[in-house]
């Protein structure tokens, strides 16, 4: 007889977490996860787009810069504008050059999907999922695509990261990113949102209600209405992008992708994928930058969560779970690609990730300043 074991970097333990997101071996876990995912797909572009070294010891200089690559959760940091490299930095451990969790910068990716469905008519943010799917459960039954989008909807999906029992660690099963309780079985994506208890669906708080689950929600909508599908989707981005090395996303039992966060970059490509929103993000973006939307909660409610991406109006972007953001200054097309990994117990940490924002909108507004860019 062949003796077997649960797999030990997807094995989760009486804290409720597996082995490559516990404190003690995040960074390894983020730095590798393309490799502990369950499942993944991996797309190469056809064509990679040129960033020349162009480094500015001003950038270096700045206070900011050396505080978020000083910091003991640094990764990787690349600052990037019109095919210029114009600061790029590696942890010691780490490199530019190397795959990273990126986490819910993914989300990016929704925004992109979503604004090409609702520009070819094929998608109305104004109808409600059950309209489409009209077995999607009632989480999201009643809801409306459009609050989906901005993040604005109530349901019973919980995200608190200080609690291992939070749902989202439940939805880590359905992504592909942890193994069930022993015996249990891997429910699908649509499984897991059919899952998902309802109510009226109105947002009380006052600010964005920052659920997950709606980005899984869209992608079983989005794919649905993509005739061949969201990896498809994903392969035309890539190669829209242009990366260096390799986009992997873990995906779902049905083999949907993980676009609420399991994309994996390296931080050079990170910063391609912001160069792209720059430099193709067309009308939708421009309309989701100006338009009224729910306004993050503190610290961070100077941002607003618009059609699945941040904006102040002038600045876009994400962040990610772990200690990841992407900044993209569509003034000037400026981009700038941070990742780290924090080794709290939650890993998550909102006075650091509102610091990081600070910062990497300073080191924009330099650019900005550099008469020679």
């Amino acid at each position: 007889m062949t003796d077997r074991y649960p797999n030990p970097e997807l094995t989760v333990g009486s804290d409720n977490k597996q082995w490559w997101n516990r404190a003690e071996s995040r960074r390894t876990g983020f730095h590798n996860a393309h490799r502990f995912f369950r499942r993944t797909a991996s797309f190469r572009a056809r064509e990679v787009v040129r960033l020349d070294g162009a480094e500015d010891d001003a950038f270096a200089a700045l206070p900011e810069t050396h505080a978020l690559c000083a910091a003991p959760e640094f990764s990787a940091l690349v600052v990037a504008r019109e095919g210029l490299i114009l600061f790029e930095r590696a942890a010691p451990d780490f490199s530019t050059a190397s795959p990273h969790s990126i986490q819910s910068i993914t989300k990016l990716h929704m925004h992109l999907v979503a604004g090409r469905l609702i520009a070819a008519g094929r998608l109305d943010p104004t109808r409600t999922f059950d309209s489409y799917l009209p077995d999607i459960g009632n989480g999201y039954a009643g809801a409306r695509v459009q609050d989906a989008l901005d993040m604005n909807l109530s349901n019973s999906f919980t995200e608190d990261y200080d609690d291992p029992h939070s749902a989202c660690y439940t939805e880590e099963i359905a992504l592909g990113w942890r193994l069930p309780a022993p015996g249990g079985l891997e429910p699908t994506l649509g499984e897991f949102i059919h899952s998902i208890p309802g109510g009226d669906a109105v947002n009380r708080t006052g600010h964005a209600l920052y659920k997950s689950s709606n980005t899984d929600a869209l992608t079983l909508l989005c794919d649905a209405l993509l005739p061949g599908g969201l990896l498809a989707e994903i392969e035309r981005l890539t190669d829209a992008a242009g990366y260096e090395g390799t986009f992997h996303v873990s995906l779902s039992p049905e083999r949907l992708p993980a676009l609420s966060g399991g994309g994996c970059l390296s931080a050079r490509d990170l910063a391609r994928f912001g160069l792209m929103l720059a430099r193709d993000g067309g009308e939708f973006l421009r309309h989701s930058m100006q338009r009224d939307a729910p306004t993050l909660s503190p610290p961070k409610d100077w941002l607003r969560y618009s059609n699945h991406l941040m904006t102040d109006g002038r600045f876009i972007g994400h962040a990610g779970y772990g200690g990841q953001f992407l900044m993209v200054d569509t003034r000037h097309g400026t981009t700038c690609a941070y990742l780290s990994v924090l080794e709290n117990e939650a890993g998550y940490d909102d006075a650091y990730i509102a610091r990081m924002i600070g910062h990497l909108r300073t080191i924009c507004n330099a650019v900005e300043e550099r008469p020679t860019l």
